[in-house]
């Protein structure tokens, strides 16, 4: 049986945060691009306890000005 990939959520979390820096963005200004009402689903992101949906993937590519497989850390 092959072996499926599993996401490295600690790794990813670690991945967001540097290129969230790197971007020159703070917390704050990624929870005004998403429009969420407080900054907690993006610091469990950068956590890795939780990971942002499909869509809000697609919308952290794009905004970090890279692809989803520099987010994303495979174990």
């Amino acid at each position: 049986m092959t072996q499926l990939p599993v996401i490295n959520m600690a790794a990813t979390g670690q991945n967001i945060t540097r290129l969230r820096e790197q971007a020159g963005l703070t917390v704050a200004n990624l929870q005004q691009i998403f429009g969420f009402t407080t900054p907690q689903a993006i610091y469990k992101w950068q956590r890795g306890t939780a990971l942002p949906t499909v869509d809000n993937l697609v919308i952290l590519a794009a905004v970090l000005n890279t692809g989803i497989n520099n987010i994303l850390v495979l174990a």
